[in-house]
């Protein structure tokens, strides 16, 4: 994690910053963390980290773990099953809902383009990108769905969910042959949004996203089951 710049709220960049090492595994689970350490790795006073950290506790994604005090809460297989369910269902809602706008001739010019720039970036990323910038294009992709779908309540549902689900995409994206495979599959259900086939398109990423979820799932348990 890189030095902040001081501006606008410091507490919510420092938030940020926590939730993206979570979510890409520099904050790694159980591992301990304190005010101390990280406003000196962040190069800020206690306060924001203080405020930051009150934030994740209340999203579960630090805990408090006796003696230990303060931990990167641990990824259970049931809690990653549940999140990619919910995944599902609305990423299969907000790609039949956009594919739909398309194909009426609804759809806001601006809101194809940008998912079309978010669809060509991710697709374009070299091997070399870091897991954080692959978590990212992954964000950027089905949250430009989400706005295409023309339902705001898609996104506000999600809104609160993604530092969970980015830290699903972490435990994926860390590894090289998926960061390239997620993006064929994000390219099947691109091209059924823009060809506007409501169905295909929900099939589509209802199958992307319980394949990731399902994958991941079988992982941690065999994990826990061999711990």
């Amino acid at each position: 994690m890189d030095p902040l710049t001081s501006p606008p709220s410091l507490i919510d960049q420092v938030y940020q910053r926590l939730v993206d090492a979570i979510a890409d595994g520099s904050l790694a689970p159980n591992e301990r963390i304190t005010q101390g350490e990280l406003a000196h790795r962040l190069a800020v006073s206690r306060q924001p980290i203080s405020h930051a950290l009150q934030l994740l506790k209340r999203q579960g994604l630090v805990v408090e773990e006796g003696r230990r005090g303060l931990v990167v809460a641990p990824v259970r297989a049931e809690q990653i099953l549940n999140l990619y369910q919910v995944r599902a269902a609305l990423d299969g809602l907000a790609s039949r809902l956009a594919a739909a706008r398309v194909r009426k001739g609804d759809a806001d010019p601006q809101e194809v383009g940008a998912l079309k720039a978010c669809f060509t970036a991710g697709r374009s990323l070299r091997d070399s990108a870091s897991v954080h910038e692959w978590i990212e294009a992954d964000v950027a992709f089905h949250s430009a769905i989400h706005i295409l779908s023309g339902n705001s309540a898609i996104g506000e549902t999600a809104a609160d969910r993604w530092p969970h689900f980015k830290r699903g995409m972490g435990m994926a994206l860390v590894k090289r042959e998926r960061q390239k495979s997620v993006w064929v599959e994000h390219g099947d259900i691109y091209r059924r949004i823009m060809a506007g086939d409501p169905i295909g398109a929900e099939k589509a990423a209802i199958g992307h996203l319980q394949k990731a979820g399902a994958q991941l799932y079988a992982e941690l348990s065999a994990q826990t089951n061999g711990a």
